[in-house]
């Protein structure tokens, strides 16, 4: 959605946030400095109200069985099923447990999808979709999705899946709603619920990240693992959604400033991985964070913690001096060639928000790690098994594609002293906004995860904006030598298709409209056309790279025609999208035959072939700006997608159907 973001630079480059404590009685704005230099239009909210939250009950430390009755916001209701049950004890490669699929989040599952026929299930998880566009109006000026959601989590006929209740207050109060777990089965040709898990866990509250962060469980064997509040999570019964255990890491009682901070992961031993984040009380993104943790809760209940603290030994103290980017007084960018641009205190390190931990065949664990207050300093860490560091690689440095570098040499800007490009003079390849080598950047909007790749090798997308705000794609070695980058990596986690001894790595590659790297039209014109580009103007890709982040192909979107499906189920369109539609999809799915399937904000489900040729599309709800969402497949190939809050399942007719399930089973080994 980064595309529609009117995005304007702060004359501060710091934001005021003014942003009350989850634990107080009565909320009392309070700011302080936290930067977040862009945003997608002048915030038109005033102090944020918090609603006080009732702590629940004290919970031992040592995870033990209690009945759903005993959590004051934690409570399981079963539905009668058509069907007896039946569990499946062990998960299968053919399924889709996590983020990411597996541990490494490769994205990709032994399974021959079905081809996007038609819709066989539509469902909506969240009532809330047009009061949080009416929101998203009113607080970034656009009438769009500020949300991110749950991967559709698929083990047999059983699909998991975020529901959204309780009451909708306004984006910058998200913490009113409820979050809950529910189990779906296919029964006699329809997807009906089973039970539902009512969680109390709430997100961070709004002024780091400002879309809604993502609430995300995940399956290991007869069990499923559900975020809760301060910090705890939830071991349900897969059968019938009871609470078998909840771990708190964090002592006997539960803290309210204690957050996870992302999606869970487990391994291929049973072992969950998490990261989660103490705030102050007072002002959580205008004081110093208090801590974060990467937390192991081992198969066998056994909980350990490490403090990022620790994990990231060589990353700049609290009240070190960050580098933030020029005023807009300053424009065009660098001011002078050797100019030094501004600083604030860089904070301590904790986890980026709505990060998942990946995990290697070897076990090494890898997360994000960032500067409290500033997003140029962030680190991808390596952690051992124990929870000991491993090591951990800046993030900084690495990038010399700014200023001055030709589009043909792998730049993106026009030549200096022309419309968007820098001031003539510029060193050749520096990030214009702090006049040194592009950073790669980590940001709480961002739900970009590392991926491991078969040759041990990691991937990290991060946020660049001297580069239209696409962002850059990192890769490193297992040892955390910087290995190259690609010009994409906003809000991506990207899957990995394995084929004849190498690999390629698939994402989305938006080339977004707007400025080049500020908010000023005078400097950074809006409209990305060939004549300001220097011939790279806005279009929308999913592209596939080589191990070295070379393009091996790109399918553009060039869809002009924004449709919404009305009641009837009849489909109704306006040509308003002349340059095509952005990839809204932050974790694309890919068969065993390397097909993608990926959702774009024109409201359609994609199935690209694995030589980047359009195989079918099919229309969803409506075309949306949306944050983006993750798809998923079922062992059955079923395809599992988003648009608008529902939830969509896509697959072939009934006849087809039959067909794939034969030869589905004959790819997984049977007869």
């Amino acid at each position: 959605m980064l595309k529609k973001w009117k995005l304007f630079p702060n004359s501060l480059f710091v934001l005021l946030i003014a942003v009350s404590a989850y634990g107080q009685t009565q909320s009392e704005p309070i700011s302080g400095q936290y930067e977040r230099e862009y945003l997608p239009r002048p915030s038109k909210v005033g102090p944020t109200q918090r609603v006080n939250k009732v702590s629940p009950p004290a919970l031992s430390n040592q995870p033990k069985a209690e009945a759903p009755s005993k959590f004051t916001f934690a409570q399981t209701t079963a539905y009668k099923s058509a069907q007896p049950t039946l569990m499946t004890v062990q998960s299968s490669p053919a399924n889709w447990p996590q983020w990411g699929h597996d541990a490494a989040h490769s994205g990709t599952v032994n399974v021959v999808g079905q081809s996007p026929n038609q819709i066989l299930a539509d469902i909506v998880y969240d009532p809330f979709v047009e009061q949080e566009k009416a929101s998203g109006e009113r607080v970034f000026g656009e009438a769009a999705l500020f949300v991110h959601y749950q991967t559709p989590l698929v083990d047999g006929n059983d699909v998991f899946m975020e529901f959204k209740t309780g009451t909708y207050t306004d984006l910058t109060t998200w913490e009113t709603q409820t979050w809950n777990q529910r189990r779906l089965s296919w029964q006699n040709g329809q997807l009906t619920q089973v039970w539902n898990f009512q969680s109390d866990w709430k997100p961070v509250p709004f002024g780091g990240p400002g879309w809604e962060p993502v609430y995300h469980a995940a399956l290991a064997g007869s069990f499923v693992y559900d975020p809760g509040f301060g910090g705890t999570v939830f071991k349900l019964n897969r059968a019938d959604g009871s609470v078998v255990a909840r771990f708190n890491p964090f002592g006997p009682n539960i803290d309210n400033n204690i957050f996870v901070a992302g999606p869970l992961t487990v391994d291929n031993a049973g072992n969950v991985y998490y990261n989660a984040i103490k705030l102050s009380n007072a002002n959580p993104w205008g004081k110093d964070v208090v801590d974060g943790w990467l937390v192991k809760i081992s198969a066998n209940g056994n909980i350990s913690k490490v403090s990022f603290k620790t994990l990231v030994p060589n990353a700049p103290a609290p009240n070190d001096q960050c580098k933030i980017q020029f005023p807009d007084s300053q424009l065009p960018w660098p001011p002078s060639p050797d100019a030094v641009a501004p600083t604030i205190n860089c904070g301590s390190q904790r986890p980026g928000i709505n990060v998942t931990p990946a995990v290697a065949t070897d076990g090494t664990i890898y997360t994000i790690s960032r500067t409290h207050f500033a997003t140029r300093y962030g680190f991808l860490v390596a952690i051992n098994p124990d929870l000991t560091p491993k090591w951990a690689a800046t993030l900084r440095g690495h990038l010399n594609d700014g200023c001055g570098v030709p589009v043909s040499q792998g730049g993106q800007l026009p030549p200096n002293g022309a419309p968007g490009g820098c001031r003539v003079g510029a060193h050749l390849g520096v990030d214009p906004g702090t006049n040194e080598p592009g950073p790669g950047r980590v940001f709480d909007d961002s739900t970009s995860s590392p991926v491991v790749a078969p040759d041990g090798s990691i991937f990290y997308g991060t946020l660049t904006f001297y580069n239209y705000a696409q962002g850059h794609m990192l890769h490193f070695d297992p040892n955390g030598n910087f290995l190259n980058a690609f010009e994409f990596g906003w809000d991506i986690t990207p899957a990995i298709f394995s084929h004849g001894g190498t690999y390629s790595v698939i994402q989305k590659n938006n080339h977004y409209g707007g400025g080049s790297y500020c908010g000023v039209d005078q400097f950074c014109p809006p409209d990305r056309n060939a004549q300001n580009s220097d011939g790279y103007p806005e279009s929308f890709f999913v592209s596939s790279l080589s191990p070295n982040l070379t393009l091996e192909w790109s399918f553009q979107n060039t869809n002009t025609l924004s449709c919404s499906r009305q009641a009837d189920g009849s489909v109704t369109c306006v040509s308003d999208h002349p340059r095509g539609f952005e990839w809204c999809v932050n974790a694309p799915a890919i068969d065993s035959h390397g097909v993608t399937y990926a959702n774009s904000e024109d409201g359609n489900l994609f199935a690209i072939e694995p030589d980047g040729t359009l195989k079918k599309k099919i229309f969803q709800q409506l075309a949306i700006g949306a944050a983006y969402t993750p798809a998923s497949l079922g062992p059955d190939g079923k395809i599992y997608s988003q648009n608008n809050g529902h939830l969509f399942v896509v697959g072939n007719t009934v006849m087809q159907a039959s067909e794939q399930r034969d030869a589905s089973m004959k790819g997984l080994g049977g007869k």
